[in-house]
């Protein structure tokens, strides 16, 4: 594994601070940590299974947070978070295995779709709505997103946002609540996976946790203060600003697709 220098180290824990306070409120967080761990020199499957970790805290610190203010319905989550256990187990050993370009090219699509959503379409709010899909039928969904969770992850909340407040009817803080319980799940299977398969940096993970947790509670209590006020524009600016994110790299096959139709 890599070595790195303290001031290295430091820099990755503040990252996870400001990833922590942003997936707590709308996904994305791996946006941040996760090329800055490749900056760093860490192999892509080490900064990905590495990233599981340190987010594995912070959202957990989320969950926790939201779980005692009574926002999480466990039990509307039983089958959707057993599917979600599945398919993350299953997206995280795909990734040691499997090419992920062709992820480059469908996520900036999705994101910039949820973006949109948000941006222009019906105006969510912590109102419920009724629901589209029972949770046995939305199992079907939490498990896709799982799957693409534990094999890449950077957006997994914006999805599983999207999914609640569309299919399952619920309010905009609602969603985001019932969205970090199926997050830590898809997250510790994928670090058990990955883990059993030596990718893991441990003591950067652990160090990085400490940013999370502080981030994640930090951006928990500030959804559930400014509610739809605060989620519904940051899941649109995250969305756009992880599609730039993704389209800044040269090697970015949507971005050399893009190119080639203008000449």
């Amino acid at each position: 594994m890599v070595e790195l220098a303290p001031e290295i180290i430091a820099l990755l824990c503040l990252a996870a601070v400001a990833a922590g306070f942003v997936d707590a409120i709308a996904g994305g967080g791996g946006l941040i940590t996760v090329p800055a761990l490749l900056a760093a020199g860490i192999p892509p499957v080490a900064a990905i299974a590495t990233n599981k970790v340190q987010a594995s805290f912070g959202t957990a610190s989320a969950t926790w947070s939201y779980w005692r203010a009574g926002r999480i319905d466990f039990g509307l989550l039983k089958w959707p978070l057993g599917s979600t256990l599945l398919g993350a187990a299953m997206g995280a050993f795909a990734v040691t295995v499997a090419d992920t370009r062709w992820l480059m090219v469908l996520l900036p699509v999705l994101l910039i779709a949820i973006a949109f959503y948000f941006l222009f379409g019906p105006k969510a709010n912590d109102e419920d709505a009724h629901a589209r899909l029972t949770p046995l039928a939305y199992s079907a969904v939490a498990g896709g997103i799982g799957f693409y969770d534990g094999f890449f992850g950077p957006g997994a909340g914006s999805f599983y946002a999207l999914s609640l407040v569309t299919l399952m009817g619920m309010g905009l803080t609602r969603a985001t609540a019932n969205t970090k319980a199926l997050n830590l799940m898809s997250n510790v299977v994928s670090v058990v996976v990955l883990a059993a398969g030596g990718h893991v940096m441990w003591l950067l993970g652990g160090s990085m946790a400490v940013g999370q947790i502080i981030g994640g509670r930090l951006g928990a209590h500030s959804a559930m203060r400014f509610g739809p006020r605060l989620i519904r524009p940051l899941l649109v600016v995250i969305s756009l600003g992880m599609v730039a994110k993704l389209l800044s790299d040269p090697s970015n096959p949507l971005r050399i697709m893009i190119a080639g139709w203008f000449g």
